[in-house]
């Protein structure tokens, strides 16, 4: 490999509703993923391979690891099965010559399918990376992940941004497929009000990938309008520019597939700023989800959301929902897409309401007194409460609020914490980092908060920097990811420590202080942060060198998980919809199948 209120009820929803009638039994197909074969330098004679464990394995399969040296044979390095983390140490390679990598599966004690192999260059420098050169094209800020050609493994989708913007695709050995420009109507990267193809600012980021049609190939979605130029070379004309369409374009190709007009409600006040993302609504149909803005004259804002459908042929709206001039429907800068009642289907959260999968309002946290934040978190924070938590923060809430934990699927409050005076939170996080506490801890600049004990686990004020989870180092505990370097909070002494600077490898956060993606998407459970070099030449993908005996099937078939991949706005963690931590148990088998399966 080279190297996502107004008075009344109706007034609150304006459907263009279209029923979706489930299969009975049918389940929600995830991709069916390879092995994610990967393989570091991880010290002067050693090599560190990791590899997936899917959610559908049988209980009992264990792996060899086979190596071909400089062309030669493939030869089992391994002794014995290997029946616990899946990943191993090669000790034994000569790492000046090209290694080549790949899992076997043995079930019953016979080995089964064999993996994509990993090529590892001679003389690669020992490095927890894999790098992975692009074109000399411009700044990257987001990048998104989906197998674009089905063969079960991730294909890369990244911006780029000067005057004008553009969206390239890359296939996982390097390849450049395709290239997508946006057109005059992405000069006005306005991070309020920007054009009509803009994409990535403030938290728009106007694109998504995942595989709508259940094909084995995933499709790139955004936003168009007139002026883009597809991955065909053919451009897309309209005569109004602030008319505009979603899209669905062909994931190897770049080629427009299909494209329906975005509701015209709020044009009078321009075009609508978009992020994208991915939910089943209806328990097996992957939706497009859009949450869509734009600013009227009297500084208020106009919100939208709509979700779509696509076929292989046509993208359909299936319904949209309207928030009122007159209302207390607090947003804010990301959206979750989680299913928080355990019926299959998907529901798509803010940090001050929840939408139902047929777009009808579940709840609204915002007559609780909840206004708006910058960010917010739905996971299992308590494993010992039923169903799946929140916890949120504000900005100048004038009731002093500050920080809040709720029932996410009830949206009721369970504690709050409350300022001397108005204040702006601006970040909060959730994750267990301490295993002296059962459950998750939940943080701000106000402290750190065991979330089920509503208790402080830090001197008040302590704590690490509340920005982004990632998982590491091997155990269960949530390390971080903060303006380039990978830390640990450390309970016991009260301070965080440093495991990873990425800037000692070259490498530097793409936009602001996040990553352009992170998530798991190479070996086993834990997860990748994708950086750029200085000059945007080349994606540094840092993937851990570090054993671990945990085995935990790979994040990403896990829905609530794979919803998260999918949507970025102001970047947050993602989450799984089991407890992950200290002293948790082992994940139940989720409801999904495999597409194509």
């Amino acid at each position: 490999m080279m190297p996502t209120w107004s008075r009344t009820l109706p007034a609150i929803v304006a459907f263009a509703f279209m029923s979706l009638l489930p299969i009975a039994g049918a389940k929600r197909a995830l991709e069916n993923l390879g092995r994610g074969v990967v393989a570091v330098r991880s010290s002067e004679q050693e090599v560190f391979i990791s590899w997936r464990l899917l959610a559908l394995d049988d209980a009992d399969i264990g792996f060899n690891v086979y190596r071909a040296s400089d062309g030669g044979n493939s030869e089992k390095i391994n002794t014995d099965v290997l029946t616990g983390g899946t990943n191993f140490v090669d000790g034994t390679a000569d790492l000046g010559v090209s290694n080549i990598y790949r899992i076997r599966s043995v079930v019953d004690g016979k080995e089964t399918d064999e993996s994509h192999p990993f090529t590892l260059s001679g003389d690669t420098a020992a490095e927890p990376l894999v790098r992975f050169p692009v074109q000399d094209t411009g700044p990257i800020r987001y990048l998104w992940v989906g197998d674009l050609d089905g063969d079960g493994e991730y294909d890369y989708v990244l911006d780029r941004t000067s005057d004008t913007q553009s969206i390239e695709a890359y296939h996982r050995n390097g390849t450049l497929l395709w290239s997508v420009a946006l057109g005059p109507n992405s000069e006005n990267q306005n991070n309020i009000s920007p054009g009509s193809t803009a994409i990535s600012v403030g938290h728009w980021d106007g694109v998504t990938v995942y595989d709508f049609d259940q094909d084995g190939k995933a499709e790139v979605a955004l936003r168009i309008a007139n002026g883009v130029t597809f991955g065909n070379g053919e451009t897309f004309e309209n005569a109004d520019d602030n008319e505009q369409f979603m899209a669905i374009l062909d994931g190897e190709t770049g080629a427009l597939r299909s494209k329906e007009r975005i509701p015209d409600d709020f044009i009078a006040d321009g075009p609508m700023g978009a992020r994208l993302g991915v939910g089943y609504l209806d328990g097996q149909t992957p939706h497009l989800v859009a949450y869509m803005k734009n600013r009227r004259e009297d500084k208020g804002f106009n919100l939208m959301y709509t979700a779509w459908t696509f076929d292989g042929e046509k993208i359909k709206l299936a319904w949209k929902y309207l928030r009122p001039k007159i209302g207390t429907l607090s947003d804010g800068h990301n959206t979750r897409i989680i299913d928080v009642d355990g019926d299959g289907k998907d529901e798509i959260h803010e940090i001050g309401f929840s939408l139902n999968g047929d777009g009808s309002l579940r709840y609204n946290l915002s007559a609780l007194g909840i206004v708006h934040g910058d960010r917010f978190h739905i996971a299992k924070m308590d494993p010992e409460r039923d169903g799946l938590q929140g916890y949120g923060i504000q900005q100048d809430n004038p009731s002093l609020l500050m920080e809040y934990y709720y029932d996410a699927d009830k949206g009721s409050l369970i504690w709050e914490h409350y300022g001397d005076e108005v204040g702006d939170v601006g970040r909060g996080m959730a994750g267990d980092i301490d295993p002296n506490y059962p459950g998750m801890e939940v943080w701000s600049f106000e402290g750190v908060y065991n979330a089920a004990e509503n208790k402080l686990t830090s001197d008040e004020g302590a704590g690490p920097w509340p920005h982004l989870g990632l998982f590491w180092d091997g155990d269960n505990l949530m390390e971080l990811f903060n303006n380039g370097k990978i830390e640990k909070w450390n309970p016991s002494t009260q301070v965080v420590n440093r495991l990873v600077t990425v800037g000692h490898y070259g490498g530097k956060p793409a936009n602001g202080v996040n990553p352009a993606f992170h998530g798991d998407i190479l070996g086993d459970w834990r997860e990748e942060a994708i950086v750029v070099n200085e000059n945007y030449t080349e994606l540094l993908i840092f993937t851990t060198n570090i054993e671990t005996d945990i085995r935990l099937y790979t994040l990403p078939h896990n829905p609530a998980y794979r919803n998260s991949m999918t949507l970025k706005g102001y970047v947050q963690s993602h989450h799984v919809d089991y407890f992950i931590g200290h002293e948790m148990k082992t994940p139940p088998t989720p409801d999904i199948t495999y597409v194509g399966v």
